[in-house]
């Protein structure tokens, strides 16, 4: 064994599993040498989950990214020789409507995102999968890229290393594991060891199960979890004996029964001749915290593996005895099963990037066996460039809220996520049960009264209606249509069209005690945020503004869309509940990296706002504000900033628009937010919801939302967001967007498409939600743009001053032809649509504002 090495570039704690091994794998490719990477058990790891994996990978998922990692992995096992394409199916059991249904839109999410999966019949499914009784089946879907790492991912592992360690650049320690962090001054500086301090300019912890223990050397967490998952295997099955086959079906998932199977091959295969079984728990997920974990010398299997009790899977086990009988008439092998641990996430996804409060600490966990190539390739570009081909922001452990980071909400929200690793269907609003109320406006209590329907953003309780004003129905029910579909309606509020007009043909107020909201003030401010803004920050002219701009990286593609107010001192950054906290940890990463004298202040839970619009705006707020005639046009012009004065308490006011009607955004102290709230009650204002602001109301003015339009695989001229000119000082991202600008014309538009048809083959008109694919209707096949990226519908809602589906979505240009038509597919059924405008172009415009997100 080498020589134990005091410094390195990079250590990498956890190297034994595929996602350490795979990130060090692509370090090396990436140009990076002198990295370390230490495992607390053997490498490849004989302890971690990767050890145990069922080692499948599915390529179906209704998330973008995760369907790139996927494909990526995929291509990368089997490049090294360690994959069997041998397919996958889903099944649908007679009976099971909504399983079917949910099948169907799986479907059209892989022609969204680009994997082959198609729809199958019990005929086709018996063919494939001869042990199951077709009797018992509607229906499926069949992933022909669907298959197995073989022999194990633990292999590919090992392979990874060995390849690193041959480069020479890569030093591998097993039986070692991490003591403490050494940090100084937020950076990281080394790792302790049994074996002695590595000093190191980076540190990975790839360490799985054991990410948590990690983190909290750094005085943070990560919001992952293990979870219990029951492992069966029946046998002895010896259909493939003398094939050498490591798997011989296709593998089967039971989705609607929590459960999958496949066989394991030839019997002389080192795991061969056994039937494997696979269940989910649903009911009583027995999640297991990482300090809870045993030592190896304690564990009678392994610190991954835990004893399994029959109760936990003898119902489920019954049921699946109706679709496979071969399980009752092989053995159960009880010496074999076992509950092997895997990682849920509280967050719907992975844990990575750069640590909140170290930098040059960096973490990816959270990850299966299906996706860890994929992110070792993420975690690599990442380090190295500042950015991934794919947009990361639902991945970055810069988006987590310190509350979320609370190991009671932690462990809420992973319970609820293991209930739903395979069903029921997770529907694209489906709100969460833990975890809520954690914060609350000061007129949460007056938004009750009113019968507040609440779902929640970034912790705070947001109401989307209200049924106060459910009598707004008899007068605008005739363009609000019911939503007949149980899916399309599930977390719809009616009331919320119809307080979407009641707002544009009067006024009303909205709460936005959501946004975002930091401060960068310091000596280097105006600096810092110039570099950062696409717009134009610095000078005397823009004080006492609000500036609409654009982060962009230095590919020139859009990361962050947000409004600077310039103040005298200060500049205030009011961004949306989602992206805020990641946009917050760039902005003081970017001030330190560049030298710069500021200092970066959370203020949002300070100051809280209102949004007031509708054509009677002006003449509503001049009813409770001191001054009346500070509102007049020529004294307050669009995005112009004003302090004003309601009931007694001072409030600012920002003349802008996300909704395309004339108003203000009122911003004020949290403390003085419940009297302005009440003032403006007492006109008789109508409350209305989020739902209005956030989707119908912008979709109708064409506005975009980031991380949903707006993605880091996009330029800024293709969501035609540009400004008229390129300000002459430097700024991120500059050079590439010049180029783009130099371009005869871009590679995709964001267009806005409208559904000239809904009704579906039973006579039912639909409301889409989620993502859709958007296909030439003369081939059926998705759209593809010169660089390779697929079309698929980035938002969409119903607007109900239309009347119509309205939805976004990036076109190749050959397809930007206002007029165009084109399908898009939904539930196994494609739909007429139209293309209404190439770019930002209102399809209803009452007044010529700017947009902002």
């Amino acid at each position: 064994m080498a020589e134990f090495p005091s410094r390195a570039k990079v250590v990498i704690i956890g190297l034994g599993g595929i996602v350490g091994a795979s990130v060090a794998h692509h370090l090396v490719e990436r140009g990076w040498d002198d990295i370390v990477g230490i495992d607390k058990s053997g490498i490849p790891t004989d302890i971690g989950s990767t050890a145990h994996a069922s080692d499948f990978c599915y390529t179906t998922s209704h998330d973008f990214l995760s369907c790139w990692t996927t494909l990526y992995s995929i291509d990368f096992y089997e490049k090294l020789g360690h994959y069997e394409r041998i397919g996958g199916l889903e099944v649908a059991r007679t009976g099971d409507d909504a399983r079917m249904d949910e099948i169907r839109r799986k479907v059209a999410s892989a022609k969204a995102f680009g994997t082959p999966a198609r729809l199958i019949d019990p005929a086709g499914i018996k063919q494939k999968f001869p042990l199951i009784e077709e009797d018992q089946v509607q229906g499926g879907l069949w992933d022909p890229d669907a298959g197995l790492v073989i022999p194990r991912s633990q292999t590919v592992a090992g392979k990874l290393v060995d390849m690193a360690e041959k480069s020479g650049k890569l030093k591998a320690f097993a039986n070692t594991p991490a003591r403490s962090l050494v940090i100084e001054n937020g950076r990281i500086k080394g790792v302790v060891t049994d074996r002695g301090t590595i000093l190191a300019d980076h540190v990975v912890v790839c360490a799985g199960l054991w990410g948590r223990l990690i983190a909290e050397m750094a005085g943070e967490d990560l919001p992952v979890m293990p979870v219990d998952h029951p492992l069966t295997f029946f046998g002895p099955y010896t259909e493939f004996a003398g094939t050498g086959k490591e798997i011989g079906w296709p593998l089967l998932r039971d989705q609607g029964n929590s459960a999958y199977m496949r066989d394991t091959g030839d019997p002389t295969t080192s795991e061969g001749g056994m039937i494997e079984w696979g269940y989910y728990e649903e009911t009583n997920p027995r999640l297991c915290h990482p300090r809870d974990l045993l030592e190896k010398q304690q564990a009678r299997l392994s610190p991954s593996q835990r004893d399994l009790e029959m109760e936990q899977i003898i119902e489920p086990l019954e049921r699946a005895i109706e679709l496979t009988p071969i399980l009752a008439e092989l053995g159960y092998d009880e010496r074999r099963s076992f509950n092997g641990l895997l990682q849920v996430s509280a967050a719907g996804g992975a844990s990575v990037g750069e640590s909140q409060k170290v930098r040059g600490l960096w973490y990816a966990v959270g990850i299966w066996v299906k996706d860890g190539p994929g992110y070792g390739k993420l975690v690599a570009d990442w380090m190295t460039d500042g950015r991934t081909e794919i947009d990361h922001a639902s991945i970055d452990f810069a988006r987590f809220y310190p509350h979320q980071l609370q190991e009671a909400f932690i462990e809420g929200r992973c319970g609820e996520a293991a209930q739903k690793v395979y069903t029921p269907a997770v529907h694209p609003r489906e709100p969460y049960a833990t975890g809520r109320n954690v914060k609350r406006s000061p007129f949460y209590e007056r938004e009750r009264e009113l019968g507040g329907h609440f779902m929640e953003l970034g912790g705070w309780e947001r109401a989307h209606g209200y049924a106060a004003n459910e009598h707004l129905l008899e007068k605008y029910g005739n363009r609000v249509p019911v939503r007949e579909n149980e899916w399309d309606n599930r977390h719809f509020w009616r009331v919320s069209n119809a307080e979407h007009l009641a707002m544009s043909e009067d006024c009303g107020i909205v709460n936005l005690s959501h946004f975002y909201m930091f401060d960068v003030e310091g000596p280097d401010h105006v600096a810092l945020m110039e570099w950062l803004c696409a717009a134009r920050i610095g000078g005397d002219a823009n004080i006492g503004k609000g500036i609409y701009t654009h982060f962009l990286d230095d590919e020139g593609m859009v990361r962050a869309d947000l409004t600077v107010i310039r103040m005298a001192d200060r500049c205030r950054v009011i961004d949306g509940a989602d992206a805020g906290p990641r946009d917050f940890h760039y902005v003081r990463r970017v001030a330190e990296d560049r030298g710069l004298d500021v200092t970066v202040t959370d203020v949002t839970e300070k100051f809280v706002t209102i949004g007031i619009w509708g054509p009677n705006a002006r003449d509503t707020l001049r009813k409770v504000v001191a001054d009346p005639e500070a509102l007049s046009p020529e004294n307050f012009p669009f995005a112009a900033i004003r302090q004003i004065e309601i009931a007694g308490k001072p409030v600012t006011a920002f003349r802008i628009s996300y909704v395309g009607e004339q108003g203000w955004e009122l911003h004020m102290r949290y403390e003085d937010g419940l009297a302005v709230w009440d003032a403006l009650r007492s006109t008789g204002v109508m409350a209305f919801g989020v739902e209005t602001y956030a989707n119908s109301r912008r979709m109708e003015k064409s506005l975009r939302l980031q991380n949903a339009d707006l993605l880091t695989e996009y330029n800024l001229l293709e969501s035609d967001l540009q400004r008229p000119k390129v300000k002459d000082v430097d700024f991120r991202g500059k050079a590439k967007h010049l180029e783009h600008r130099a371009r005869e014309h871009q590679p995709a538009m964001l267009c806005t498409l409208v559904m000239t048809d809904n009704v579906d083959y039973a006579g039912v008109a639909r409301y889409p939600v989620g993502a859709m694919p958007v296909i030439d209707p003369s081939t059926g096949d998705t759209l593809v743009d010169e660089l390779g990226r697929r079309s698929f519908t980035t938002s969409v809602a119903f607007g109900p001053t239309l009347g119509k589906n309205i939805a976004l979505a990036y076109l190749p240009w050959d397809y930007c032809q206002e007029g165009r038509k084109l399908s898009v597919e939904y539930f196994g059924e494609t739909y007429p649509v139209e293309v209404a405008s190439v770019g930002y172009k209102p399809l209803y415009d009452p007044e010529n504002l700017k947009p902002r997100s």
